[in-house]
């Protein structure tokens, strides 16, 4: 009998697999497993009223008549929607699909699964309601339209807090994003860039630590130049890292300013701020860039053979590796470790070290909607990341262990807290509160849904995945090892 909490995940796989092949058999069980819970369940997120009905009348208060009154009180000041309704508390996840996870473009629709994903982890971390918005941006010509995706949010942004976007592809990532932050009166956020970006940095704070060395002394590699990697490079500059010791590379090479591909095309102009800043050698191969670099951090093509095993021998000692692709990182942990990496983190929660936005976002907006902001800063995100480090620290950290996991659920109380203050001192908060009030109201929103859900599943609302789509799953897995 598979124990349905999935701890200890390396015991469910024969004692003869290798470490490659236990890695294996997770990766494809937890597919599988994701495959019939999903089925089970439905899906993961339900909607549910929040006041009572204590009589038939109620409905005449929650609805009409009575609802008369909060429409013309809205009417008259906008801003009283956030109190008199849940847009306080709701958050958009908007996706156009084009790059899900390292699946690419899997179709408006394709992205629900993990915008649903979204949805639940800032429900059960963050104590934030959030709905999945899978949008079409393809104009007349097949292609994918950043403007139709930016007028969409324009239009919806009225019923939410704050709008989450999530799996855009580059460049139209870049565009709608910095347009929708200053066009928009709420917090327009990209996980996938600014989310990355604030947990990579809290990652890369505590692993610069524990090898004693200091962030503007490092010698930094960035393997992609997606949204994520390009957003990390100026977050980890802005924070101090030095830019002549960084070297970037995308798909056609390192970043430099002779990238006239780059400077040419002005939707790629976030990566060509890039080119003028980093890399002053020029130096060309990943092979010589690598040679005793401090860091390397790959959020490029799912490995496991993306990033070389010779690679990470030729870095500085007690080298740190951040290998994010998602679901298989660019190398599998044990294999950087043999090589010699002193930390090794990656996306995923079943390894140590998981470097993932999902430890980020439930905290940030959380922070961002009790105070009403207008908009989510990188100084904000700095602060996130910061938050992130200095809780960690403060319970203890080690090379296995370097930033907090999700089920630690303080840490976002703390974050909305940081986040908050930041906001408030950048002039970008509607209200100002005090960080106790901040932290207190997040710490209680957290444990009462985590509650609820406890509740429904004593209740049987909530019904335990039967033992055979484990056993299946698992079945499966191995089998597909094995052949």
């Amino acid at each position: 009998m598979i124990d349905p909490t999935l701890e200890n995940l390396d015991q469910l796989f024969p004692a003869d697999f290798s470490e490659e092949q236990k890695a294996q058999a997770k990766t494809q069980f937890l597919k599988n497993l994701a495959a019939e819970a999903h089925r089970f369940y439905g899906g993961k997120m339900q909607t549910i009223p929040k006041c009572g009905l204590y009589g038939l009348n109620w409905l005449n208060v929650w609805y009409t008549p009575g609802v008369s009154k909060i429409s013309t009180m809205i009417r008259d000041d906008n801003d009283t929607s956030f109190a008199l309704s849940n847009r306080g508390n709701l958050v958009a996840v908007v996706s156009d699909s084009t790059r899900v996870l390292g699946d690419g473009d899997c179709t408006a629709s394709g992205g629900l699964g993990v915008m649903e994903g979204k949805a639940m982890i800032m429900k059960y971390l963050g104590g934030v309601d959030a709905v999945a918005l899978c949008v079409d941006s393809k104009g007349p010509d097949g292609k994918n339209n950043p403007d139709k995706l930016i007028e969409f949010v324009k239009m919806v942004q009225h019923s939410f807090g704050a709008i989450n976007l999530e799996d855009i592809s580059q460049p139209n990532c870049f565009k709608v994003l910095d347009e929708l932050r200053e066009a928009c009166n709420i917090p327009v956020w990209h996980d996938d860039a600014q989310g990355t970006a604030c947990v990579t940095l809290a990652g890369l704070i505590n692993s610069l630590k524990l090898a004693g060395k200091k962030l503007s002394d490092a010698k930094i590699v960035l393997f992609g130049a997606g949204a994520s990697n390009t957003t990390i490079a100026r977050l980890i500059l802005t924070d101090g890292g030095n830019p002549a010791k960084m070297i970037i590379f995308d798909s056609k090479g390192s970043l430099h300013t002779e990238r006239e591909d780059i400077k040419n095309d002005m939707r790629n102009y976030r990566k060509w701020e890039l080119c003028e800043k980093t890399n002053p050698e020029k130096i060309l191969s990943m092979e010589e860039a690598i040679k005793n670099a401090d860091v390397l951090i790959a959020l490029s093509t799912p490995g496991p053979d993306t990033v070389k095993r010779t690679w990470i021998r030729s870095m500085a000692d007690k080298a740190i590796v951040f290998v994010c692709a998602n679901p298989v990182p660019e190398i599998w942990p044990y294999a950087a470790r043999e090589e010699g990496a002193f930390i090794v983190a990656t996306g995923r929660g079943d390894f140590p070290n998981q470097v993932n936005n999902s430890v980020c976002f439930p905290g940030i907006l959380k922070g961002a909607l009790l105070v009403r902001a207008r908009k989510i800063t990188d100084g904000m995100a700095i602060r996130c990341a910061h938050s992130i480090a200095d809780f960690s620290e403060k319970r203890g950290i080690n090379p296995d262990d370097i930033i907090a996991k999700m089920d630690e659920t303080e840490v976002f109380a703390v974050e909305a807290a940081d986040v908050a203050e930041q906001a408030i001192k950048e002039g970008v908060a509607r209200i100002n509160l005090s960080w106790d009030e901040v932290y207190n109201r997040a710490k209680a929103d957290i444990a009462g849904i985590r509650a609820l859900v406890d509740d429904m599943k004593k209740a049987g609302y909530i019904k335990e995945p039967p033992a055979e789509i484990l056993e299946a799953a698992l079945k499966a897995a191995i089998n597909s090892v094995n052949k």
